[in-house]
């Protein structure tokens, strides 16, 4: 359908929609910088969608009922960023479209969660908002399963490109959404044949409806500019029982001279260029003007939601006292009163039976405390539930059959499951946690990433955390993925030694509200190291004392994980020769770092030798040796400087000298 036949049919509708088609040219204009072609192209899809079925209210942004709304195609972010202001959003006003791209803009590059009401999620690495919409409509099902459809019972609607569905994490969401028959999960695709560098067929030949409905998708299509046929297909697809894809046939940068091709998928910022296609479209005002007639439809489109908001309060205000705070509390992220105390009791019978544990065992006995207490964790694992521990006996399983299930078997997905997770946690009303090997974060990076820059309290369980889990080889053995971790801002790691301190980290990542925690757990067996009860949560501190020094103090020893064994060991060498020797356990450098200088400087105070003992490379702990009122030439580190060998666990920690007598070796040469 041309643009004067779509204009003559549907004359209201067109004018709505080209009211983001200019904003988004003169932003862009104003900018020198952005994505012009695909707001343009969508614009037609997006007014159906948020005019006709998008339940949704700008006066109450984060509504636990409300439709969510996914731009998973970040790029073309003047979209969202158009109609938020349209529909009547108060933080989006008119500066910020124009300060598109500018600094102290809330109008980034691209949508960010937290800087603007209205976007649910970081978009732009591609294919990431599709992914995360998975855990977004997981979330709405187990949350409607468990408080009834009166109180949970919204979609999620998302918009994806040909660049979101070509990343290889859009298989793994799709595979999962197929499985799980999300039938509240909408996508929305921009079909428009092309790319950054070209049409897509130059790289692509994917039949991408066969694709999903090979993945168990209903598969719907529509004219992507015709307002009654996009209609339709919304209709149809909030009717399956399926999760729907709905292929929207578009051209990109409609009406202007670059439409149909690269060029249109970028900054668009020829005057004349602009000109003539906003005459194309009928538009004559200036440039940022929507005239008040065209303005207050949207913003009447937008008050609409008022209504459904209102019926859902008094929805939720008729359920008793103590429903309503527990519905507050879990959307508000707090941890339940009770915590605290089932922490503190399996610490306390940790002292007592001093098992020797892989932490990732330990692991699993936290969690078999505190998820019946703490009913909002949706556990997981990307296949590998009988390694990583992360599956107890009440959770149920989520499956199509049964909502209220709260253990996701994911699949070997472990990118698909990160962002998923990522959409659990933005969902909010429950805590994701999931698991794989510590070497396949990885896999699972870029999600993580999102996680730290987004804010979110996901949990990763990630076991096999060091060449202890021996035989498998060094493509499975983690040596640099510490590092890589800790290097990433907003994110805490850490590495607990034995059950104590494992149940501390559930208590730190459990209560964790605005950061993403890094749980690395050992394959092997490990013996209890915290002898004492003490209610302190001392992993909370990051580091501390855990055995001081009997004689003057020479040597300070820094261990984490599966290592500070080796540190007692090599301590007990050392006193017996009349060395004083303190150990530090440092489970988490980034708890440690957060601490004010006195504690840091009681925990390591200047003059004694320094050696830590870590199974990983040595990038990342010169802060704690040489910095911190260490010397480059009091300080030493035991651990790897290659990629592991495949050998026993006890025969790699020999050939690699990660030994209490080479650490030994290491102290009394830099004495």
């Amino acid at each position: 359908m041309d643009i004067e036949t779509l204009r003559a049919r549907h004359p209201d509708h067109w004018m709505r929609a080209c009211a983001i088609r200019t904003l988004t040219l003169d932003a862009v204009a104003a900018a020198n910088s952005g994505h012009s072609g695909m707001p343009m192209g969508m614009a037609d899809v997006a007014t159906v969608l948020f005019e006709k079925h998008l339940n949704f209210d700008p006066a109450a942004p984060r509504w636990p009922n409300r439709d969510r709304f996914i731009l998973s195609a970040g790029h073309g972010s003047m979209l969202i960023y158009s109609l938020l202001y349209l529909t009547g959003y108060a933080d989006m006003t008119l500066d910020q479209i124009k300060n598109f791209r500018q600094w102290g803009a809330i109008t980034a590059g691209h949508p960010e969660f937290g800087h603007v009401a209205g976007v649910e999620t970081t978009t732009g690495p591609l294919g990431q908002g599709i992914a995360n919409a998975v855990g977004f409509a997981m979330a709405e099902e187990n949350l409607r399963a468990r408080w009834g459809a009166k109180i949970v019972d919204h979609h999620t609607y998302v918009i994806a490109g040909d660049g979101c569905l070509m990343e290889g994490v859009s298989q793994e969401a799709i595979a999962l959404a197929g499985k799980q028959q999300l039938s509240r999960l909408i996508v929305l695709w921009d079909d428009n044949g092309i790319t950054i560098d070209g049409k897509v067929s130059i790289a692509d030949v994917t039949d991408q409806k066969a694709r999903f409905a090979a993945s168990s998708w209903n598969v719907l299509s529509c004219d992507g500019h015709d307002p009654e046929d996009i209609d339709r297909a919304l209709v149809a697809a909030k009717a399956s029982d399926r999760p729907t894809m709905i292929a929207c046939k578009t051209h990109i940068a409609l009406g202007h001279a670059a439409q149909d091709t690269s060029k249109g998928h970028g900054a668009l910022t020829d005057a004349a260029q602009m000109a003539a296609a906003k005459a194309a479209y009928g538009w004559d005002h200036p440039a940022f003007v929507v005239p008040s007639d065209i303005k207050t439809a949207w913003e009447a489109k937008g008050a609409r939601g008022a209504k459904a908001h209102a019926e859902w309060k008094a929805r939720l205000e008729a359920l008793s006292a103590a429903k309503q705070a527990e519905f507050a509390r879990i959307f508000a992220g707090e941890a339940p009163a009770k915590l605290a105390s089932v922490i503190r009791g399996v610490k306390k019978a940790a002292v007592e039976a001093m098992p020797k544990l892989a932490t990732r065992a330990a692991s699993e006995k936290v969690l078999a405390a505190v998820n019946p207490v703490m009913t909002e964790t949706i556990g997981g694992s990307a296949d590998l539930t009988g390694s990583n521990n992360t599956k107890t006996a009440d959770l149920g399983v989520f499956t199509p059959e049964d909502r209220k299930g709260r253990y996701v078997y994911y699949g070997i997905r472990e990118h698909g499951m990160a962002a998923a997770m990522n959409g659990m946690a933005l969902h909010g009303g429950v805590r994701p946690y999931g698991g794989t090997f510590m070497c396949f974060t990885d896999y699972a990076r870029p999600s993580m990433r999102l996680s730290a820059l987004m804010g979110l309290p996901v949990v990763y369980v990630m076991t096999h955390d060091s060449i202890g889990l021996g035989e498998d080889g060094p493509t499975h053995q983690p040596v640099e993925h510490l590092a890589i971790s800790r290097s990433t801002p907003n994110t805490v790691v850490i590495r607990p030694a034995d059950l104590v301190e494992t149940a501390e980290a559930w208590e730190v990542a459990l209560t964790a509200k605005t950061t993403p925690t890094v749980l690395a757990l050992s394959r092997q067996n490990l013996p209890a190291v915290r002898k004492a009860h003490v209610n302190q949560n001392l992993v909370a501190k990051g580091a501390y004392v855990l055995e001081e020094a009997t004689g003057k103090r020479q040597v300070i020893l820094i261990a984490t994980g599966s290592e500070v064994e080796i540190a007692l060991k090599a301590r007990a060498a050392l006193e017996a020769e009349g060395i004083g020797t303190r150990v530090v356990s440092m489970p988490s450098m980034e708890l440690f770092a957060a601490q004010d200088e006195a504690y840091r400087k009681r925990v390591l105070p200047g003059g004694p030798v320094r050696v830590a003992i870590e199974a990983g490379v040595r990038q990342g702990w010169d802060r704690w040796l040489l910095g911190e009122r260490g010397k480059e030439t009091k300080a030493g580190f035991v651990g790897m400087a290659s990629f592991g060998a495949s050998a026993p666990m006890e025969r790699l920690y020999k050939e690699f000298g990660i030994t209490a007598e080479n650490t030994v070796a290491v102290v009394k040469s830099l004495l």
